[in-house]
């Protein structure tokens, strides 16, 4: 059962010193964030298609993005978690690693809404101001309240 009521995101699914060496263990550290939420029932199916949806294309951006992203059967409630790394953490982008990473998990069930918060993100985050603004935040508060702001789901 997908649960649409609760926020796409907040400050218990922002991590801020994500220093992991690979993107496996970048994306593994976010979706253990999710499961410890309750957002995913099941962490290691979810990862399966995470890894599945990576081995198509790369999911790191220029600008220092990227958006590990998969719908699955694990999900059971549409969800970003987001990870600040200083160090960087290669996703496959031409221009180097991925400092603001935005794991997006969304269930079988919603149709395309992993699509739409992907695109929505996007052309936020192409934005150099807003990227900046991501940066600066002092808290993970800060960072799910710009979020939740700006990324406003459909009814």
């Amino acid at each position: 059962m997908t649960d649409t009521t609760l926020p796409l995101t907040t400050a218990d699914l922002v991590l801020f010193g994500l220093e992991e060496p690979t993107r496996q263990d970048a994306t593994r550290r976010l979706t253990e964030v999710l499961a410890a939420d309750g957002r995913i029932t099941d962490v290691e199916l979810f990862l399966d298609d995470v890894r599945a949806r990576e081995e198509m294309m790369a999911t790191g951006l220029p600008g220092g993005i990227a958006f590990p992203h998969a719908r699955s059967a694990a999900v059971g409630t549409p969800s970003v978690a987001i990870g600040i790394s200083q160090q960087g953490i290669d996703f496959g982008a031409d221009d180097g690693p991925a400092h603001l990473i935005f794991l997006i998990a969304a269930p079988p069930g919603a149709g395309q809404l992993h699509l739409v918060i992907l695109a929505r993100l996007a052309r936020k985050l192409i934005n150099e101001q807003f990227r900046r603004t991501l940066r600066s935040a002092e808290n993970a508060e800060q960072i799910a309240a710009i979020i939740q702001r700006e990324i406003l789901l459909p009814e």
